[in-house]
């Protein structure tokens, strides 16, 4: 790989922490604002060691006549993720004192919205940690959107492609456009968080709880401010604030776009949407019958307690209710099935994406319709586009890796001395982007702090390769990636 190419990443790098650096600012004046200076000179060393690594990044210069490949976006992709998860450790490790082991699976879960934690005690916690836990996510968030939307579909990932955009396209002719919708998808973004924390406030919340929980909820992270997660708060309309908010964090942001712009029915007509809905709501009012028939709750309590975990669980967020592993064996597997789906692609959510499973359900009813019409011509098509052989292979490449990852990754943590269920669940918790697992361990209410170091790292692995869609990873793991 050429040096100006290295050169001009290493230049987008540092202005990632740069930007990163001036993001510590935040808690900083959290911490003034609720008297607790004792932990701003570790927030403020934390900021300088991060400017000075992003500003001799930077300073260097970005290579003149140089421009990035698709191949080397994939290296980009990578580092950056990796970069920010290093250094938005440090003000975990300066102010609590933990392990770099501990800060680092803590930041890269905030960076890639996944919601694990190593941290208890968080009704008592400095309010500077707690803000800025919930700023990893919403900044991972409106990142992550833009790598769906930007750079995926260019890349071929995974069957993105079949949602390639303007913001997409690198034709000279549309790249206002793209500026365009890139301002818009921001602007839903903030707009869509700023009407969550008023609408948490209102409903219950103080505001600072308000603002913890409308960036972890938009960004589908899961962290709280409580080690009761969303259960602290006993108000129910509190319950559907989260829920709604989840709900919208898991929607295409591009459809957000499509709407500000005009097209109001965009949201309506997309089948991938129409997809999510359906999964979620026969969820809710199965699971919502079964849980009421089963226990002493009014119905519309125990639908409550199961929207709230099951769009926490399938919107691939982390919030929890009380603790559903003890709900049964049938509530147990279907909310281990949940994480799987996910949301839609081009929002916050992990998971396989809905429209992964869509795309395998028109594949498997066309060739049994070929089994039985052998000499049909049969369309294959997927919201107004035609399904490929390139988009069909692309989506089973990325479902097989992404199942591979996970059973490799939970016998790794099997060696790691864990037991079953919680390398299981583990495994796939964080490359689905869920958070918590099943079990005592990692179940909703406990955490990862318990687990060795050598798990956590696998586990830290298994959120980046989840997030950034593995194929990326893998990529850049091959010889032949570097060769010339």
């Amino acid at each position: 790989m050429a040096l100006s190419t290295l050169r001009i990443i290493g230049f987008i790098n540092g202005i990632f922490l740069i930007t990163l650096a001036v993001s510590m600012t935040i808690p900083m004046l959290t911490l003034l604002i609720f008297d607790r200076a004792q932990d701003l000179n570790a927030f403020l060393w934390a900021s300088l060691v991060t400017f000075l690594a992003g500003l001799a990044l930077v300073i260097q210069g970005r290579p003149q006549g140089t421009e990035l490949r698709p191949r080397d976006m994939y290296l980009l992709t990578v580092s950056s993720w990796i970069t920010v998860g290093v250094f938005a450790a440090l003000p975990f490790l300066f102010t609590q004192h933990m392990s770099y082991t501990d800060s680092f699976f803590e930041s890269m879960s905030g960076i890639t919205a996944t919601g694990a934690t190593v941290l208890s005690g968080l009704d008592s916690m400095s309010p500077g940690i707690l803000i800025w836990r919930s700023l990893l996510h919403w900044l991972g968030g409106i990142g992550f959107i833009a790598m769906a939307v930007a750079i995926l579909p260019m890349l071929r990932i995974g069957g993105m492609r079949l949602f390639q955009t303007e913001s997409s396209d690198r034709s000279d002719k549309v790249m206002p456009r793209s500026h365009m919708v890139a301002k818009y998808m921001v602007a839903a973004y903030v707009g869509i968080s700023l009407l969550g924390c008023l609408a948490f406030w209102v409903a219950g919340m103080g505001l600072f709880d308000a603002i913890n929980h409308t960036m972890s909820a938009i960004a589908t992270g899961g962290f709280s401010t409580s080690d009761q997660s969303i259960g602290k708060w006993t108000q129910p309309a509190v319950h559907w604030v989260a829920v709604v908010l989840m709900i919208l964090g898991s929607l295409p942001f591009v459809l957000y776009v499509s709407f500000m712009r005009g097209n109001f029915r965009a949201l309506l007509k997309d089948q991938q949407v129409h997809g999510f809905f359906s999964i979620l709501l026969s969820t809710w009012l199965v699971l919502g019958t079964w849980y009421w028939l089963t226990t002493d709750l009014h119905w519309l309590d125990a639908l409550r307690h199961v929207a709230v975990n099951t769009t926490s669980i399938m919107t691939t967020t982390g919030f929890a209710l009380g603790d559903y592993t003890l709900w049964g064996g049938f509530a147990g597997m279907l909310f281990f099935y949940l994480g799987f789906i996910g949301g839609c692609s081009g929002s916050t959510a992990g998971g396989l994406k809905i429209f992964r499973f869509q795309v395998a359900y028109i594949l498997l009813k066309a060739n049994l319709q070929q089994l039985v019409h052998p000499r049909a011509v049969i369309k294959q098509q997927y919201n107004q586009h035609r399904l490929d052989e390139d988009i069909v292979r692309s989506i089973l490449t990325f479902s097989f890796f992404f199942t591979i990852t996970i059973a490799v990754l939970a016998l790794a943590l099997t060696l790691c001395g864990l037991d079953w269920i919680t390398a299981l669940s583990g495994a796939a918790s964080t490359v689905s982007g869920v958070g918590p697992g099943m079990g005592q361990i990692i179940g909703p209410t406990g955490n990862f702090a318990s687990l060795p170091d050598t798990a956590k790292w696998l586990l830290s692995l298994g959120m980046l390769l989840g997030r950034l869609e593995v194929i990326t990873v893998l990529v850049v793991c091959l010889p032949a990636f570097w060769r010339h």
